[in-house]
């Protein structure tokens, strides 16, 4: 019986998705048609606009729906255009590929923005937003005028409130908290004007041109009304004692294990485990031939291994980079799900032991 512990890459797909996308696909008109049968597809984009708004603590006006929180996060490239984007080193790709320094002697001239993730879908951590002093977000001892935030990690598991952030800008994907894939959400703070996502008829209020994918958004607005349920309700509680469990007969069965973040504030699912000297792709391979579905703290790109870049700027060097990996809960794992799962682990390390003796 295979036991899926890939939560922070994709969530499965939760039960009030589902109903709400099969409900959804009965609608035949187009949100932007003023007929009734338009017109009904247009409340299902608004319900869950109000579902998402209510869910993140924003307003309905400040909710744009989009493809996912890539898209979302492309907004850098247009904003404030000449001017630097600043992001966290430990941020998403996403974000981390709109990095844009107009050099040293721009630095100070004002207009800059800030991203950075809130939590980290590799290691959990969760880093509060820099300071603002004066009306200006510090970074570096550098100062930003505006903030985005990625919270993609962080909806449905820990507490977040757009309107308290101080945010101006949030970005987020609706398959991490159990909708479907494809589906997400920029948040615009209220009064601040970007440039359209896309050009074309106009839609989400001239911020994102294109019929709206009505079957997705439904689905998203299902299950982050389901997903800040279950938070509200303790469901992660549950969840941070079985990574608990987990992390306790992972340093019984390793002392040169690192557990990435321990004593830092992470989201309650993430496990992120360094074991030197054994590389993070070869634990993935053979967890996964052993029924268990965890990733690697390296990414592949066209073959070639990289080191995470995330592990690289918290200062572990290349070869530690490459011998993470990342185990993310969810609710319907189990107890005996984690004891197995260490059990197997350990089996695997003593034979990797043996090997390299």
């Amino acid at each position: 019986m295979r036991v899926y512990l890939d939560h922070n890459a994709t969530a499965p797909l939760r039960v009030e998705a589902r109903d709400a996308m099969i409900a959804a696909m009965d609608v035949v008109g187009n949100p932007s048609s003023v007929h009734g049968e338009g017109r009904a597809a247009k409340s299902i984009v608004e319900h869950a606009r109000a579902q998402v708004a209510t869910a993140v603590g924003c307003n309905r006006a400040e909710v744009v729906f989009t493809s996912g929180a890539t898209e979302a996060a492309s907004m850098l490239s247009g904003l404030t255009a000449g001017t630097d984007v600043l992001v966290n080193e430990t941020s998403h790709d996403a974000l981390w590929a709109h990095m844009r320094l107009a050099g040293s002697d721009n630095l100070q001239t004002g207009g800059h923005t800030l991203a950075m993730g809130l939590a980290n879908g590799e290691t959990g951590v969760i880093t509060p937003a820099s300071q603002k002093v004066d009306g200006q977000w510090l970074f570096n001892q550098t100062s930003a005028d505006w903030l985005m935030l990625d919270v993609t990690q962080a909806v449905g598991r820990i507490p977040f409130a757009f309107s308290c952030s101080g945010a101006d800008f949030a970005v987020l994907s609706g398959h991490k908290f159990g909708g479907p894939k494809g589906v997400g959400v920029l948040i615009v703070r209220d009064n601040v004007d970007i440039s359209a996502l896309s050009l074309g008829g106009g839609q989400e209020m001239g911020r994102r041109s294109g019929t709206e994918n009505i079957i997705g958004i439904a689905g998203m607005g299902a299950a982050i009304e389901a997903a800040i349920r279950d938070l509200d309700s303790g469901v992660w509680n549950y969840v941070e004692k079985l990574r608990i469990i987990l992390e306790s007969g992972v340093e019984v069965a390793s002392k040169e294990t690192i557990l990435i973040g321990k004593n830092k504030s992470r989201l309650p699912n993430t496990s992120c485990l360094l074991t030197p000297g054994w590389k993070g792709e070869t634990q993935v391979m053979a967890m996964d031939l052993a029924g268990f579905a965890v990733s690697a703290g390296s990414a592949c790109s066209s073959g070639k291994v990289k080191a995470s870049r995330v592990l690289l700027a918290m200062g572990y060097g290349q070869d530690d980079a490459a011998s993470a990996i990342r185990v993310s809960l969810g609710p319907e794992n189990t107890n005996e799900d984690v004891t197995r799962f260490v059990d197997v682990w350990t089996n695997k390390l003593e034979r990797h032991q043996k090997r390299s003796a």
